[in-house]
Parts: structure tokens; C-alpha cells; sequence
């Protein structure tokens, strides 16, 4: 496994267009920051931050955006219905396809980062929102 000190950006969305099956790296990009922004306002600031540190910087900023552009924080209460809601909203695609898109982008953060911060963003999720994160492109 490569760490986020090997993969760059463009690795990165490279990864998560190819998971996800997209045809351009547009989309690709779309995902990522529909996927990490809705995260980014679920899981607590400091821990936000952690994750964010472990990606490549413009990745990692997905996570922080809504912190400091929402202006509402982190660590905001909802289920999986309103994390994938919330993703096929800024994605601008249906739900199906977000919550795949979702698992595809969580895999290639989770294969991008290092030691147990990954544990502790799916410890900090409800079972249902976890699911998302462990089942990986192919779930």
C-alpha cells in the first residue's frame, strides 16, 4: 500500500476514476469533493483535519470546506440516507449512484492513508454510514 506521502493528486483521482468507472477525470474530481464534503461535515473537526492531513493537499481540502465555507461546523448528525443525499446533490447525479461513488472514493482514501486514522473516521460513523466506507468499489 502506498501512503498519501506517494500519492499525488493526480494518482489520486486517477484511482478514483478508474474504481468508479468514469469517463473523465472531470467526474472523477466531482466525486471526490461531493464524497469528502458531505464527509467532512459528518465526522468531528479534529479528526476532519487528521484525515485531510493523510491526503494529497487539494484532496484534503474537500474535507475542510464545508467547515470554513458552510460556516456550520463539523461533526453534523445524519444517517446514510442524508450522507448519500447529500453527495448525489453536489455530484448531480441519483442516489445509486452516489452511494457507489461514495464506496469508490472512500476506497482510494482509505488505501491512500496511514496508520489508524482511517479506524478512527469509521469508529466516529453511525453502522450505516460505515458500511459505505468499508465496502469498497466492488460492495
Amino acid at each position: 500500500m502506498r501512503g498519501a506521502v506517494d500519492m499525488q493528486h493526480d494518482a489520486f483521482i486517477g484511482l478514483v476514476q478508474n474504481r468508479a468507472r468514469l469517463s473523465s477525470r472531470g467526474e472523477a474530481e466531482r466525486a471526490c469533493r461531493a464524497t469528502l464534503e458531505t464527509l467532512g461535515e459528518r465526522l468531528p473537526e479534529g479528526l476532519t483535519d487528521k484525515l485531510a492531513a493523510q491526503l494529497p493537499h487539494e484532496i484534503g481540502e474537500h474535507l475542510r470546506r464545508t467547515e470554513v465555507y458552510g460556516g456550520t461546523g463539523t461533526g453534523e448528525r445524519f444517517g446514510r440516507h442524508d450522507f448519500v443525499e447529500r453527495i448525489a446533490a453536489r455530484a448531480g447525479v441519483d442516489e445509486r449512484k452516489a452511494a457507489y461513488l461514495a464506496r469508490s472514493v472512500l476506497e482510494v482514501v482509505h488505501e491512500a492513508t496511514q496508520g489508524k486514522i482511517i479506524e478512527k473516521v469509521e469508529e466516529s460513523l453511525p453502522p450505516d454510514i460505515r458500511e459505505l466506507v468499508t465496502a469498497g468499489s466492488k460492495g
